[in-house]
């Protein structure tokens, strides 16, 4: 997530033309100035309408040519404004109080709870939510149509005659106007694809089956990706909380929403011959995930006609200033609605402010030629594993423009020839590629990316001062092969390290994937509780810039891994694997030595150690971008399981151990609702056999000063080692929940984080019998654990946890209280 939005700072752009038949934008205020916010914008003799925002503005558009604006609010007459010009920017409206209610269409402030029309239909609304639409059918089908688009927005003439784009007027030709927010806007990126979507409620399972797609073309580098892949979240506006970048909205349908939102019946008018209550919704409190909007709902269905909703600006998300939905509905009988369109649109901006510069991100989506109660076998429906049918990307104009929904207009037309020639300047190429950088960490080369940058230093008490250098080969998203290398110096012990791999996906349907590699460095192998044999991953904690006391227990790695690798059902892969690794301490004031006898008098320093991995792994419900051997994932939860077997094989290749070791790891997030987001995870495991303290399992501290997951805070490196554990987190994010309700700490966007973490584990006699590092093995055969409390948010981009022992507070050197940070751009 970070690194998608650090792709958006660099964007942010300015511009300002005209398109539409009618549009106005301005404010509505009182006989005192004073901002209205919610008030009923609407173009008279239409169904067309907006509601103006915190602040009063309002934005309003239409294709056709209206003469007359109908304003309303609470204790105050409904007022029509005539419009002299079809285009009306900066507009003040003035609502005068008049002497009766008789004329009100909207309520003020907080709307009651008890004999308010709109709940009574709201809740009539809850009760046949399972049973509208697509979900009254046994099996259902239907195209879809999807149009993502990336624009640059409130585009003018002096960002047109600046030089950042001397040379590239010609982009300019293709500049828009929002209907939404009525700022222009340049077209940059745009995806389209054509599927057939298939359903069956009485088994509960869906498949997507992808006919066409087409790309601009320029957002084939990784950097671009890492912020398209999350425009793909799919939201039912039924749902009670709707999932928008990391962060839970409630939905103005929800069970809750009476807690969260004023409702007000506003109208009631026949729409395709359909009797349909208007209502008007906006929230109770600032800085809440909330929406304000209306929405149209039929009278006897209580289906859902169109919705129209737009995030409250005083909402607690960064760099998102708006984000709007809109969803309609079509009626195919007396008693069904079927979707027809959905509309999403971000603006990310670096502020909130009206003027500021962003980023459009939009995604239009179409549906027809619905088809029902027409059975599937259910193997049907078993999910691709990876799709591999490449003539669905090239498919000519002619395809696309006898099979699009509906026609791209004149300046979406431009868009690919525009994209193509912009890619031929220099200029535009040093721009994109300095946005690719800060997206993917990578710099960009002819199917070479060097990185990743953000690695590039680091220290440790070995090392030194530190400095890596390295690559990938990159070719595409969809790459069946990958090749990556590294080579790294530490100034300290003057020693070259390095490390390479290679992935190839011999079986694209089913993903059989090949790896291997080799790395020689320096490692905190402590770090992490469940093995991996990544050759190329390196802990945070081997390369901290700063620690707190002595570190010097690092260790001498040469490890080489090779894998096979297969998905033999949708987000459930098996390895197989083999690695051979040697350990020796990389500290004079460290050791690993141990016994090698049974008297317990020949000692040795050095682990040498073959061994089989088996490893199962689970991900429901993750969404993933691409069909390479390296895929990205939607930023949307889920699960995760994790099982790793490990047999050591004493002997083979001068192997010193025979063991087996068995680890399970388990994560689950948890959307709570308005109160936030929860990440409960478990981690067990067992070692059978004599292992030295190179092998055993070593729960991890945290000795730097910044916040590292699954690890403890307050515990120094090998302060605790074990053969069996078990491990509990959670952490719990309030998204700000409470500081929204504190009226001096409202306005900084804080966040709250609380925490609580444990583990038990032994080492047998046997274990501890072989040892002669000079280390005492301590274990927590009485639980440990420690709580934490944390602010996030902090200007944005920082994080400050607490973190508090909740026993073992005697031990020597320990601490029972620290502070750690963390840095990042989050939503």
């Amino acid at each position: 997530m970070k690194n998608s939005i650090l792709t958006l700072v660099l964007l942010f752009a300015s511009v300002s033309f005209m398109s539409a038949q009618t549009k106005v934008s301005g404010m509505v205020v009182d006989n005192t100035d004073m901002p209205i916010p919610y008030a009923n914008v609407v173009f008279k003799g239409s169904k067309i309408g907006v509601v103006s925002n915190e602040d009063g503005r309002f934005y309003i558009e239409a294709p056709d040519n209206y003469d007359t604006l109908l304003v309303s609010f609470v204790g105050f007459p409904t007022k029509e404004v005539k419009l002299t010009k079809s285009v009306s920017y900066d507009f003040k409206i003035v609502l005068s109080e008049g002497k009766s209610l008789k004329e009100v269409v909207v309520y003020a402030g907080k709307t009651s709870k008890k004999n308010n029309p709109a709940l009574d239909i709201l809740r009539k609304i809850w009760e046949r939510r399972r049973k509208n639409g697509l979900k009254m059918f046994k099996q259902y089908q239907y195209d879809k149509y999807e149009k993502v688009e990336f624009d640059m927005n409130t585009i003018d003439s002096a960002m047109m005659k600046s030089k950042i784009f001397k040379g590239m007027e010609f982009v300019f030709k293709n500049v828009d106007t929002s209907r939404v927010t009525g700022k222009t806007y340049l077209p940059i990126f745009i995806n389209e694809s054509i599927s057939e979507v298939y359903g069956d409620n009485q088994i509960k399972k869906t498949k997507e089956i992808l006919k066409a797609n087409k790309n601009s073309g320029l957002g084939n580098g990784d950097g671009v990706n890492t912020f398209i892949k999350d425009l793909y979240n799919d939201f039912d506006i039924y749902d009670n909380y709707l999932n928008f970048f990391d962060k839970s909205f409630t939905s103005p349908l929800s069970r809750t929403g009476i807690d969260v939102y004023n409702y007000v019946l506003a109208d009631t008018a026949v729409i395709d011959n359909k009797l349909c209550y208007n209502i008007v919704f906006y929230p109770r409190r600032k800085n809440e995930l909330t929406f304000k909007g209306d929405f149209w709902v039929n009278d006897t269905t209580f289906a859902i006609k169109k919705i129209n909703m737009a995030v409250t600006k005083s909402a607690n998300i960064n760099w998102v200033k708006d984000i709007y939905i809109e969803q309609e509905f079509e009626v195919l009988n007396d008693s069904v609605f079927l979707p027809t369109r959905d509309y999403m649109m971000s603006d990310f901006a670096l502020r909130k402010k009206e003027e500021s510069k962003g980023i459009y991100g939009k995604r239009t989506t179409m549906y027809q030629n619905f088809k029902f109660n027409e059975k599937k076998p259910e193997k049907f429906y078993k999910e691709e594993i990876n799709f591999i049918d490449n003539s669905v990307y090239n498919k000519d104009d002619n395809y696309w423009s006898e099979n699009r929904f509906e026609k791209l207009n004149k300046d979406e037309q431009g868009i690919y020839k525009m994209l193509d020639t912009l890619k031929t300047v220099k200029k535009f190429q040093r721009m994109y590629n300095l946005v690719s950088i800060l997206g993917s960490g990578y710099v960009e080369f002819k199917n070479f990316d060097y990185g990743p940058i953000f690695s590039t230093f680091g220290y440790n008490e070995v090392e030194g001062v530190r400095v890596r250098v390295g690559g990938r080969t990159y070719f595409g998203p969809n790459d069946t092969w990958r090749l990556q290398a590294y080579t790294a110096y530490g100034f300290e012990d003057n020693k070259f390290k390095y490390g390479f791999s290679g992935k190839w996906m011999v079986d694209k349907k089913n993903r059989i994937i090949l790896s291997g590699g080799n790395r020689r460095d320096v490692e905190q192998i402590g770090a992490s509780l469940t093995t991996t044999n990544d050759v190329l991953g390196r802990s945070y904690a081997s390369s901290g810039v700063f620690t707190t006391g002595a570190n010097g227990k690092l260790t001498n790695i040469n490890l080489t891994t090779i894998a096979a690798e297969i998905e033999p059902a949708k987000n459930f892969t098996m390895q197989l694997g083999f690695s051979y690794r040697t350990l020796e301490s990389a500290s004079d004031t460290f050791s690993l030595d141990y016994f090698t006898d049974n008297t317990f008098t020949t000692i040795n320093s050095e682990v040498k150690q073959s061994e089989i991995n088996l490893q199962f792994e689970y991900t429901p419900k993750r969404k993933t971008i691409g069909y390479g051997v390296e895929r990205r994932e939607v930023d949307s939860p889920y699960s995760r399981f994790f099982i790793n077997y490990s047999q050591g094989l004493k002997g083979f290749i001068d192997s010193d151990f025979d063991y087996q070791k068995i680890q399970l790891y388990y994560k689950q997030p948890l959307i709570i609702g308005a109160i936030g987001r929860s990440n409960f995870t478990v981690e067990l495991g067992k070692t059978f056999g004599q292992v030295p303290l190179g092998l055993l399992s070593v729960v991890p501290g945290n000795q730097t000063y910044f916040i590292i997951d699954n690890t403890f805070n307050n515990l120094n490196f090998y302060e605790f080692v074990a053969d069996q554990y078990a491990t509990v987190n959670w952490q719990h994010n309030f998204q700000g929940k409470i500081f929204a309700r504190i009226p001096g700490l409202r306005k900084l966007n804080l966040r709250e984080i609380i925490g609580i973490k444990g583990v038990y584990g032994t080492v047998s006699d046997e274990n501890k019998a072989i040892n002669a590092s000079g280390l005492i093995y301590q274990s927590p055969e009485k639980p440990y654990w420690e709580y934490s409390a944390g602010i996030g948010n902090i200007f944005k981009v920082f994080r400050l946890d607490f973190a508090w022992r909740g026993n073992y507070r005697d031990v020597p050197d320990g601490n029972n209280f620290t502070v750690k940070g963390s840095f990042g751009f989050h939503f």
